[in-house]
């Protein structure tokens, strides 16, 4: 039987709940039950006038922005339209039927100004990580370090050759917002300073990007976000924006260790990461200055492809700092005393380690050893005493557990682009940058939190 025609009509009342049409097993739902931004209006408090029109609530629209990360909503634009129409997402930012969504152009006024002077958003995702760990999701031991390639918004077609653009004949007052953070981290370590080699395209909207290759694909201009994470749950622990190339990643590490112990009062017991990160000073200063172990492969160029002998070959001798061949014979620095002591190290962190010449004259290796040259030289890093411990670590057990370890880190930067929709940046300039990878970097968190807590309303009450 054909039932009757189905027409809208008006009523004068409606008795509507929001809460009994929200999901129980909605993410949000769980999420809400762990997050806590009661801090934020007291952190913003300061940066508000008080005379004037009252502002939107800080808290709303930071519930509305971690919306946008968590349900992959990159449009601000889009993001309010899908906040006026779902009523999950109006649940979750304490929004009734009939209260107002803020303009999306409200967002990017509070972006430039008040969120990034008082860095609220660090604020909120600082907050978040001390739940996990008052939750018992990180402790602390054991850190997973790694960079991800993100790209940026800028166009191959606008942009110049670097040796055909100067910044200096651009007016601060004139220049766009990422030209101007362009200027300001020329001396940064995370961009302009981190290495002197000069790009090979700059882009005129976002000349912070790097031009890269790395992904053997077409070059294009991109951001690196990286992660420190704690291996127990996958817990971001810190994440840092830097230039896409591997000494602005190093150096970000560094950064990252340092700012969670300041803030978080962790030290790791050991530091895991890739090749990239096996240079000898970065060793250096995990084994001797933070007293971390390295778990990271030794980035060593020694070997030989001719056949000929090897530095491996070759016996360091600690007590008398010196080599020893295979024929039995010494390698030295000096051959007489100096009055005046040197530290042998050259420019390129190196120690030279010579044979006599009268040795190798006679020896039956020469061929083997040194055919083109009339003696045998070795070189010693000044870091090879923590490149050492590395290398020792390496054939543990220990070590062969952290490479496993080590992919929960890449499985974070797969979620972040496949998931969070985080592929290409929206935001433009490295406070763009930022503000993207850790919003993103915060909703990865609560997610994990909400998942994993084993009493999300104590977690929620603990921070």
């Amino acid at each position: 039987m054909l039932g009757p025609r189905q027409e809208a009509q008006s009523a004068l009342f409606y008795d509507f709940s929001i809460e009994d049409h929200v999901p129980r097993d909605h993410v949000l739902r769980a999420i809400d039950g762990v997050i806590d931004l009661s801090g934020v209006r007291l952190h913003l408090s300061e940066f508000y006038s008080s005379t004037g029109r009252p502002s939107i609530d800080p808290e709303l629209m930071m519930r509305m922005l971690l919306v946008g990360y968590i349900m992959g909503i990159r449009s601000e634009r889009r993001l309010c339209d899908e906040v006026h129409l779902n009523l999950a997402y109006r649940w979750f930012c304490k929004l009734d039927l009939a209260d107002p969504i803020p303009d999306h152009s409200t967002f990017s006024k509070n972006r430039h100004g008040r969120f990034r002077d008082s860095d609220v958003l660090r604020h909120v995702f600082e907050t978040v990580v001390a739940q996990c760990i008052t939750s018992g999701l990180a402790s602390g031991q054991r850190y997973a370090a790694d960079a991800s390639i993100i790209a940026a918004d800028a166009n191959r077609q606008n942009s110049t050759a670097k040796a055909d653009w100067d910044p200096e004949t651009i007016g601060a007052d004139d220049a766009p917002r990422a030209v101007r953070e362009y200027l300001d981290t020329l001396d940064d370590a995370a961009f302009g300073a981190a290495s002197p080699v000069t790009p090979k395209f700059i882009s005129h909207s976002d000349p912070a990007s790097q031009w890269t290759g790395a992904r053997g694909g077409p070059a294009y201009f991109a951001y690196s976000t990286n992660y420190l994470i704690d291996t127990d749950n996958a817990v971001i622990l810190d994440v840092e924006p830097t230039r896409s190339i591997r000494q602005a990643e190093v150096g970000a590490v560094r950064t990252m260790i340092d700012r969670v112990q300041k803030v978080h009062n962790l030290m790791p017991e050991r530091l895991i990461a890739d090749t990239a990160y096996g240079s000898g000073p970065m060793l250096d200063w995990l084994v001797e200055k933070r007293g971390i172990a390295p778990h990271i492969p030794v980035i060593d160029k020694s070997g030989r492809k001719d056949g000929t002998l090897e530095r491996a070959d070759f016996t360091y001798d600690t007590d008398s700092d010196l080599y020893i061949c295979p024929n039995g014979k010494e390698l030295k620095q000096f051959r007489r005393a100096f009055k005046t002591p040197r530290s042998g190290a050259n420019k390129d962190a190196t120690i030279r380690y010579r044979a006599r010449k009268s040795d190798c004259d006679v020896c039956a290796l020469k061929e083997r050893c040194t055919p083109k040259e009339p003696q045998r030289k070795v070189t010693r890093s000044i870091y090879e005493t923590s490149r050492d411990v590395a290398r020792g670590l390496s054939q543990t057990q220990q070590y062969a557990i952290s490479c496993k370890l080590r992919k929960k880190v890449e499985m974070s930067f797969a979620h972040l682009k496949r998931i969070h929709g985080l592929g290409r940046l929206r935001l433009r300039g490295p406070c763009g940058a930022h503000d993207e990878f850790i919003l993103a970097a915060t909703a990865q968190n609560l997610k994990k939190l909400a998942k994993l807590a084993s009493h999300p309303i104590q977690a929620k009450a603990a921070a």
